[in-house]
């Protein structure tokens, strides 16, 4: 998403109205304040693929949200070490070119994948259908692997027009149906609107946002993760 920083701005400033600040964390309290718990040299492995919501687009070493993830799971007694495979700046159609090779160089299987892309088709304009292929041709390769995925959701901007939110917003659904895959709606739901969590381009997510993020979905992941391990 990073070369349409400003485009994301208007686009998705219109998906919600602005929230009132929140009060500011104390550093006892922020989730990023607190040292991560030892991930188990044997524990599971959980693939991040998606785009710069995943790559952790302007924060530090840590902040993004599978090094968040993953530090609240082993915190919360399970066992998982999420590996980062977000690209700044991907469309479902370059994310689906390096697919394979990405796979391909795990050093571990992963038990579990998520996925989160789409956001920079729309902010191009690219054609709904085109997402949705390329989106359905990645639940693929997983399944072809054997690979479960939790999908992470994404909105059309409502000022994208109707007959464009009609043809976007069912994708995430419809693949998490066809693959049965689980589904997070909308991955910026718990953030959007609220510049307290949100970096200056009201696009990404800031430290405290990943963190609000992770609250809303580290439950829905363990639960797929756990399903994963004992099927």
């Amino acid at each position: 998403m990073r070369r349409f920083a400003h485009a994301a701005t208007l686009v998705l400033a219109a998906c919600s109205p602005e929230k009132a600040p929140e009060p500011a964390a104390t550093p006892t309290a922020s989730a990023s304040a607190q040292a991560p718990a030892p991930v188990p040299a044997d524990a599971p492995v959980i693939l991040a693929f998606g785009d710069s919501l995943y790559a952790g687009y302007q924060l530090n070493p840590g902040e993004g949200y599978p090094p968040r993830l993953e530090a609240a799971l082993n915190a919360g007694g399970v066992p998982a070490k999420v590996v980062n495979a977000g690209v700044s700046g991907d469309t479902t159609a370059a994310a689906l070119q390096r697919l394979q090779f990405t796979l391909d160089n795990q050093p571990v299987k992963p038990t579990l994948a998520l996925v989160g892309l789409g956001g920079n088709d729309m902010l191009r304009g690219l054609p709904p259908a085109e997402t949705r292929a390329n989106l359905d041709a990645i639940l693929t390769e997983f399944d072809k692997r054997d690979i479960p995925v939790v999908l992470t959701g994404m909105l059309a901007a409502p000022n994208l027009g109707a007959d464009y939110q009609k043809q976007f917003n069912p994708i995430w659904p419809d693949l998490a149906k066809k693959h049965n895959a689980g589904l997070v709606p909308f991955f910026l739901a718990p953030v959007l609107g609220n510049k307290d969590l949100m970096l200056e381009d009201n696009v990404h997510p800031n430290a405290r946002g990943v963190d609000k993020i992770v609250a809303e979905t580290r439950d829905q992941v363990a639960k797929a993760l756990k399903a994963a391990t004992v099927k």
